[in-house]
């Protein structure tokens, strides 16, 4: 007689945490089991796998409920520490969202540094503004507040615990400071975040058991899943979850706020999600190693829309701190605490152990076929739509006189530099010029600047006039994939298409 499969219900699992009976592994150990054992027999010797992350969380925040003032107030504004929340809910009643900056500190401070303080049971200043009725007269208020003054202080991420995430690094010539953290130049390093095989979603690719109404851990408290977090991308491995939970119930352990130098701040979020094993296929997907989890690494440097993949690799090649890019080792960092994900699988599963912590199925399941749309824009302007499309070029081998001569009759104060096989080299400018007559240079390769910051035929205007602004200069040359100069774009140009927006636009008004 054949033996039967591994079937378990829910509530038979929920029996065993009542009775103390009930079998847990963290998900590093599951994948050890099942490469052991089989997923068949793993799953008849455990009933669930905990899993866990701690990683920046920027799309994070906490609904507030500050209770009626004496004379009331409809909070127009309000800020906490400084950090403004957005009141635009009821009289008392705001969001505060992690990624929010401090109005006095900057990015030294924000939303994630105050819901970490709060949690710290440490005094908040408040201030708010309101515009006045007859039933809520006051205008202004100060005064401080700690997290037992809160009526309600609920948690909810409208974006966490990634499926997986793209690795970063960056092939200009200059630092790059990003949501990825710091990016050396030269593809010096390649951050990474996410905790491989510990991470949730990795363990429940399908969502069987991770939905609506999944119970979870949550910063130390008892949480759920609202439901599919933004950019939400099942179909490219980019699944996400909202979820919730009573800051109240929850320990400054598993939640941290930070600051990513340059770029802005976050909250760490620590989330475990049980994985009830209620069969052999969950068994066999709880057993995924790093080795199985690929990713992307995608270069920075470029524009959003652009962005190249240099390679794909597993979380096990991240892990062991070295990549290779184009024939060069790359060193590896995790934005993630690998240390501090293990924590908080370990400390789930003691609560599941000790019975204070139940499971529950999802009422709905995930959708699985959604993808995440880039923004629909209209009206982008694009280089090609302001660029000088009739551009004289000069060879390096060139004098001083000749490209004096051709800035007179181009009437132009730059000039790209070309190669003998007409790729771009260098950019000369009358200033350039300027100097080395006074200097008494006769060679243009020996003036030339040779670090051009160049644009492409159809990168976006906005991203151009960053360049400029970054940069301090007022032209580039634009350039195709052959590194060929096929116009020239300036601030005088861009200028003129803006002003001719802003009248358009006016006219459409009156």
């Amino acid at each position: 007689m054949a033996e039967t499969k591994t079937e378990r219900s829910i509530e038979e699992i929920n029996e065993k945490i009542a009775d103390g009976s009930v079998r847990v592994v963290t998900a590093d150990r599951m994948s050890e089991l099942v490469s052991e054992l089989g997923a068949e027999e793993a799953a008849k010797e455990v009933d669930v796998v905990t899993t866990g992350t701690f990683g920046p969380m920027c799309s994070s925040g906490v609904f507030i409920n500050f209770g009626h003032a004496d004379p009331p107030i409809k909070m127009q504004r309000v800020w906490l520490n400084d950090v403004e929340a957005y009141t635009g809910i009821a009289a008392v009643d705001a969001y505060l969202g992690a990624a929010q900056l401090s109005e006095e500190r900057g990015l030294n401070y924000g939303g994630g540094h105050v819901i970490e303080d709060l949690v710290a049971d440490k005094c908040i200043q408040m201030r708010a503004t309101g515009y006045g009725t007859d039933c809520y007269p006051r205008k202004e208020l100060e005064t401080t507040i700690t997290l037992e003054d809160l009526n309600q202080a609920i948690m909810v991420n409208p974006r966490n615990s990634y499926q997986r995430y793209f690795v970063a690094t960056n092939s200009t010539d200059r630092t790059l400071y990003t949501y990825m953290g710091t990016l050396l130049p030269d593809y010096r390093n390649a951050n990474y975040s996410g905790a491989g095989a510990l991470s949730p979603l990795s363990n429940d690719p399908d969502f069987e058991t991770i939905g609506v109404g999944t119970r979870i851990f949550l910063c130390g408290a008892s949480g759920y899943v609202v439901g599919m977090g933004t950019q939400h991308s099942p179909v490219n491995r980019l699944g996400t979850l909202m979820v919730t939970g009573n800051l109240k119930e929850m320990n400054p352990e598993f939640l941290k706020g930070a600051t990513f130098y340059g770029y802005g701040v976050t909250l760490f979020v620590g989330i475990g999600i049980p994985i009830p094993i209620l069969n052999e296929r969950i068994a066999k997907n709880t057993g995924i190693h790093d080795a199985d989890i690929v990713t992307e690494v995608i270069d920075y440097g470029v524009s959003r829309r652009e962005r190249p993949v240099l390679r794909k690799v597993t979380y096990e090649e991240l892990k062991s701190g070295m990549i290779e890019i184009e024939g060069k080792e790359i060193p590896t960092s995790p934005l993630s605490s690998f240390f501090m994900a293990n924590t908080v699988a370990e400390e789930l599963k003691r609560r599941i152990e000790e019975g204070t912590f139940f499971l529950s199925l999802p009422v709905e399941r995930l959708p699985t076929d959604t993808f995440s749309k880039p923004m629909k824009q209209t009206e982008l302007p694009l280089v090609k739509d302001v660029m000088i499309r009739d551009v004289k070029t000069i060879s390096e081998r060139a004098s001083i006189a000749d490209a004096a001569k051709l800035i007179l009759d181009t009437q132009s104060t730059h000039i790209p530099v070309i190669a003998h096989d007409g790729k771009l080299v260098g950019i000369v400018t009358a200033w350039d010029i300027s100097t080395a007559v006074a200097t008494r240079h006769e060679g243009l390769a020996e003036i030339m600047t040779r670090k051009v910051i160049t644009a492409s035929f159809d990168e976006p205007l906005e991203l151009v006039i960053r360049k400029m602004d970054r940069d301090n200069i007022s032209a580039l040359p634009v350039i195709d994939t052959e590194s060929r100069v096929i116009g020239m774009v300036t601030s005088d140009e861009i200028s003129k298409l803006i002003g001719k927006r802003k009248k358009w636009q006016w006219k459409l008004r009156i």
